[in-house]
């Protein structure tokens, strides 16, 4: 299954985040994705002025493993899988701390930190998706009870390693997904309380206040560990904060994010290719070479310009063949080609590919679903796009992903950022004046917003299964306005 979520990261950022979820049944997993993006000439994106390179620049791609998933009252009820292999990792830790146990400790209190973040997340999407006030109620009154036992339950933890075997970096790894823990609580609980302020209710009172008391003994926590907060309204103290959270952030999605060197696809094939050309070309010349010395002989004018033609020609060929062959790799090969892999070991591969589109080889159903929705029904009738196809390709070994793991992985999240400042820089002024009537006959301005459409239609394939999502981004020359979803 591919599972396509998308985003505004920022001003000039889109953030397609594309899960591919290997089946437990099959032991090789094949997944394909497709980004087709239709560009308005207008802006002047095209071969020559936007070559892969400022493509691959303005794409940045993480990926990672997929959080394997609980639920928020599974990791704060006893016996639940999270906390019994941190604390198991914690007392081997403590009792003899050779390097083995220092990295499966590391690895599991990493993992419980990314596992409540993620658990964290799911419980407030879903209480915010909510409209009984009885559910909405009863799922906030869980929440509160599920993060003080889970926040209870980690701080036991530093009690375990607080042992003269333990030395302070392993300290300092407890301590550092003790603060991400603190920081994440904090933030969905704020969100939480925005979410039921907005309803203008007063049945929520005593759950809006549950959560500020939730909120103020974390501050309090903080800073009896020395922990940084934004409390004090002070610039200094909010970099810090955001700097602080970021790195933290970082420190514990460290053991999901996987290792993928890329390389060029298609080098020996290429250069085989290109060695072709360069044969045929030589074929050409020698040819010429042959049939002329044989009717005029040796060292005559005839002869000596017709080497000059066949040597001028020979070069046209191979460049020629070139072109062709390297036309004909665009279709089969890629760009570029990784080996995905995780604790060293190799569990999958991964190919990208870009390349701008002919609109006669866009296939009917992209073509279809590009022109189902416009903003006027004008703009089908006019070749208004340049068209950029972004395509990877994804195989992963389930078998070889779950060896030595102490959860069930069940894929990966391929993480797409697409910068647009190269898409902007041909824009109009964000703001236009026009004139208009008023109504005492006086001729005044209207402020007027210059908008710009980028539609992206995204087609994915596994198992089989072939499907789309087609998306149209809002855009300015001051950045992206809006990303919606059509349908």
């Amino acid at each position: 299954m591919i599972d396509i979520k998308t985003k505004i990261h920022d001003r000039f950022s889109i953030e397609f985040k594309v899960g591919f979820v290997a089946r437990r049944k099959l032991k090789q997993n094949d997944f394909s994705v497709g980004m087709w993006i239709f560009v308005p000439k207008s802006l002047d994106i095209n071969g020559s002025t936007y070559p892969k390179a400022n493509f691959y620049r303005d794409v940045k791609s993480n990926i990672r493993l997929i959080t394997p998933k609980f639920l928020l009252r599974d990791i704060a009820s006893e016996g639940a899988t999270p906390l019994e292999n941190v604390t198991a990792a914690c007392k081997a830790m403590a009792a003899d701390a050779t390097r083995t146990n220092i990295a499966e400790y590391e690895y599991q209190i990493k993992m419980f930190a990314a596992i409540v973040k993620s658990s964290l997340r799911d419980e407030t999407d879903h209480i915010c998706a909510a409209t009984m006030e009885s559910d909405i109620s009863y799922l906030c009154d869980q929440y509160c009870a599920n993060t003080k036992q889970i926040i209870s339950a980690f701080r036991e933890l530093r009690k375990t390693i607080y042992t003269p075997n333990v030395q302070q970096n392993e300290m300092d790894t407890w301590a550092y997904c003790d603060e991400f823990i603190c920081n994440v609580v904090a933030q969905h609980s704020f969100r939480l309380i925005d979410f039921l302020e907005d309803k203008n209710n007063g049945n929520y009172t005593a759950v809006i206040s549950e959560l500020k008391k939730q909120i103020r003994a974390i501050n309090s926590y903080r800073d009896e560990m020395g922990y940084s907060s934004v409390r004090e309204s002070t610039t200094h103290n909010d970099r810090n904060y955001l700097y602080r959270h970021g790195v933290l952030k970082k420190f514990v999605e460290s053991q999901l994010y996987l290792r993928v060197p890329k390389k060029r696809d298609g080098v020996v094939v290429e250069q085989l290719y290109y060695s072709i050309a360069a044969g045929l070309a030589m074929i050409f010349a020698t040819i010429i070479a042959w049939a002329f010395q044989r009717t005029f002989g040796n060292l005559t004018w005839p002869l000596f310009i017709a080497l000059i033609i066949s040597y001028m020609m020979k070069d046209r060929i191979k460049e020629l063949m070139r072109y062709y062959f390297s036309h004909r790799m665009g279709s089969r090969y890629f760009d570029n080609k990784a080996k995905i892999s995780l604790k060293d070991k190799k569990i999958g591969w991964m190919k990208e590919g870009v390349d701008f589109i002919n609109p006669s080889y866009v296939n009917k159903t992209i073509a279809d679903l590009r022109a189902k929705f416009p903003i006027l029904p004008a703009a089908n009738r006019i070749d208004d796009d340049n068209i950029i196809l972004y395509r990877k390709m994804v195989h992963i070994n389930r078998e070889k992903m779950e060896e030595d793991s102490a959860y069930m992985l069940n894929g990966i999240n391929d993480i797409i950022r697409l910068h647009v400042n190269h898409f902007v820089q041909k824009m109009d002024n964000p703001i236009i004046p026009m004139p208009v009537l008023e109504p005492d006959d006086s001729v005044g301005k209207v402020d007027c917003e210059k908008d710009y459409y980028l539609t992206i239609v995204l087609q994915y394939e596994y198992d089989g299964v072939i499907d789309y999502k087609p998306f149209r981004i809002t855009m300015t020359r001051d950045g992206i306005k809006n990303i919606e979803e059509l349908e």
